[in-house]
């Protein structure tokens, strides 16, 4: 009898394993489970991005407008016969600030 429940522990014991501690052990499946999850994110995060460019890019094939708001704000151009005056604020002294 001392043989028999012997035997089923160290039977027990090599079936939990792999369990535990084999290459698909629970361990690494929540591991594996945290950088699908990391990586889905990611994604979101990507795919996100390359709507927002794509809907730019249709813009700019679509309108001129698109175009001309792009060259006005990145470019700093102007149209023809147009006038731009820029306005520069200097920083205003205080009067607590100067000294005789």
């Amino acid at each position: 009898m001392k043989f028999l429940t012997i035997l089923l522990l160290a039977l027990i014991v090599l079936l939990q394993y792999p369990l535990w501690l084999g290459k698909a052990s629970w361990g690494k499946v929540w591991q594996t489970e945290q950088e699908v999850t990391s990586a889905r994110e990611n994604n979101n995060t990507l795919q996100e991005r390359n709507d927002k460019l794509e809907a730019e890019v249709n813009d700019l094939k679509q309108g001129f407008e698109a175009i001309e708001e792009r060259a006005r704000s990145d470019l700093g151009m102007t149209k023809q016969n147009e006038v731009l005056f820029q306005i520069i604020k200097t920083p205003s002294s205080h009067p607590s600030s100067a000294t005789n």
